[in-house]
């Protein structure tokens, strides 16, 4: 563990722009010779699930009520059937045909799940979309996001592409509403959209990693870092966001996406195996949100 954890600190190192990303992945496609596709676009959604089927709910449910109107949108979901709840979920949304949506549920082993940029990676290099989307289960696509997700990505070249704003929860605690709508088990939910305010965002992070397909099945997801890649028995904090924006050389262009909403929590079911790192971890996230909405002028809790 000691050797990952080096090896980690050293790539986040670099990643900060201390090392050059052309030692790493000396060539990514220009943006230049990226096809500008137009018209009715596919759309590849990714996302990966350890216990946490309470908000996949609300991702997968959005597709079904505000599927895009035209193109297609294939929803690829990554986890391990040992994760019963998930596969329950999975098995629901699985068996319901919906316009122009494409179901992919792909079970990996749970080390190779704690590790996202496996999942990602798989697939990037197997993508046929035109653009790729590397979300988490904690993201829904209100009425209007993947319309306007089509309109914005008409006759792009770029890279790498992020939604200019979302709208967000505060740190919700388990016992809240939203979290136990899914309780009873797998059902069709919907937001309550006044728990939500907006936020701008500044670059392509974790969740909204907009990526062209080219870029995806040339280079894959970190492919070249690969301690990023090493199956772990406990889920691992996802450093490879900032270092797959190191290698394409960019934090993305902002676009105009509409309707993307995302549930902020305060637990974390990846970290169930151990109580303590989960309550300080949540106590560290509670006071970080705090400072930052005090910063943006936001009451803490406040709707």
């Amino acid at each position: 563990m000691w050797w990952t954890t080096i090896r980690e600190t050293f790539l986040r190192i670099a990643a900060s722009g201390m090392l050059p990303a052309r030692l790493f992945l000396p060539n990514v496609p220009e943006s230049s010779s990226l096809p500008a596709r137009t018209g009715p676009l596919s759309i590849e959604l990714v996302s990966h699930c350890w216990k946490y089927d309470h908000l996949l709910v609300y991702q997968l449910s959005s597709l079904v009520a505000f599927p895009p109107s035209e193109g297609s949108v294939r929803m690829t979901v990554f986890y391990s059937p040992e994760d019963q709840g998930t596969a329950a979920l999975l098995a629901y949304f699985g068996g319901m045909k919906v316009p122009r949506v494409e179901w992919n549920w792909q079970p990996l082993e749970k080390p190779r799940l704690m590790r996202r940029a496996i999942g990602r990676s798989l697939a990037a290099r197997a993508t046929q979309a035109d653009w790729i989307w590397f979300t988490d289960c904690d993201v829904v696509f209100e009425e209007g996001c993947l319309d306007g997700l089509m309109q914005a990505l008409q006759g792009r070249r770029e890279s790498l592409v992020f939604p200019a704003q979302e709208y967000c929860t505060s740190l919700l605690a388990d016992e809240h509403p939203l979290l136990q709508a899914a309780a009873a088990g797998p059902r069709l939910v919907a937001i309550d959209r006044s728990e939500f305010t907006p936020r701008s965002c500044t670059e392509a992070k974790g969740p909204l990693q907009i990526t062209h397909g080219d870029v995806a099945r040339a280079t894959g997801y970190c492919d070249p870092l690969a301690v990023y890649h090493e199956p772990m028995e406990r889920w691992r904090k996802c450093h490879e966001d900032r270092a797959f924006r190191w290698l394409l050389r960019t934090n993305g262009t902002a676009i105009n996406v509409p309707a993307v909403y995302r549930l902020r929590h305060v637990s974390k079911g990846r970290y169930e195996g151990n109580r303590a790192l989960g309550r300080i971890r949540g106590a560290i996230r509670q006071l970080t949100s705090s400072m930052n909405e005090r910063r943006s002028g936001v009451r803490p809790g406040s709707r």
